[in-house]
This record gives structure tokens, C-alpha cells and sequence, in this order.
């Protein structure tokens, strides 16, 4: 349903942009328009205008159904819906963050340090390896 809406919407929309196209300028504001044409009467004037003005209606219909078709299935969701209290950590953030209200983050940042101050020699995680250099001649 919505592709065949969209192939309709699109053709509006091509034929909106040819009939506005093909009225005839009414000021000459750059100097461009006036003149003899194939479609200078009067007559095809008004057709033009309300062409113009059915093409106009039917694109803003198709617009709105295709903006309600978008929203079906669409429940509302809420961005803090997956987020729980007290989940672990993901991979590379520290796992002992205090609990949120306990103070500010240099607080809980100084509360870290201590504890990390705090562990037994063979508890904390080793420096990371540096690579050897390699050779200068090659």
C-alpha cells in the first residue's frame, strides 16, 4: 500500500512541477516571460490554475497518508525504556562506579583512585606492553 502510494505521490509531484512550468509568467520580475507561447490564452490559463490548484490539493493528501501510514506499527517508545539501574559495566569502563546521588564526579573519580590506591600489589592490572622498537637498517 505505501509503495503504490509513494508512485502516486511521485507522479503528482512531476506532474505539479510541469503545469506550474507551463503557465505563463505574470510580471517579468527577471525579465523573462511574456511573449508569444503555445499556451497564452486565456482560456488554458484558467485550466492551468486549476490544474495547478487539484495537483496542489492531491499532494498534500498523499503527503498526510503517507505521514499516517508511516506512524502505523509505531508504538511509543521510550528512549530510557532499556537503560536499568545498576547494569554492568560495558567493556572497557571501570565496573566499580558508585552509585548515581553520591556526590559529584570528581567525588566518585577521587573515590576510584582510592580504591585502585587501596589494592594489594597483585590485584592491579599490569602496564601495558610497549612494543620493541624496530631495527634501523631495514
Amino acid at each position: 500500500m505505501q509503495t503504490v502510494l509513494i508512485v502516486v505521490h511521485l507522479m503528482i509531484v512531476v506532474a505539479l512541477v510541469a503545469v506550474v512550468l507551463l503557465q505563463r509568467s505574470e510580471g517579468g520580475a527577471l525579465g523573462v516571460g511574456g511573449g508569444s507561447g503555445f499556451m497564452t490564452g486565456r482560456g488554458q490559463a484558467n485550466v492551468l490554475t486549476r490544474a495547478t490548484a487539484i495537483l496542489a490539493a492531491l499532494f498534500f493528501v498523499t503527503s498526510l497518508s503517507l505521514t499516517v501510514l508511516a506512524g502505523f506499527g509505531r508504538g511509543q517508545h521510550s528512549i530510557l525504556g532499556g537503560a536499568t539501574p545498576g547494569a554492568p559495566a560495558a567493556e572497557g569502563q571501570p565496573a566499580s562506579l558508585p552509585p548515581k546521588g553520591e556526590g559529584s564526579v570528581l567525588d566518585q573519580l577521587r573515590k576510584i583512585e582510592e580504591q585502585r590506591a587501596n589494592q594489594p600489589a597483585g590485584q592491579q592490572a599490569p602496564a601495558a606492553p610497549t612494543a620493541p622498537a624496530p631495527p634501523r637498517g631495514q
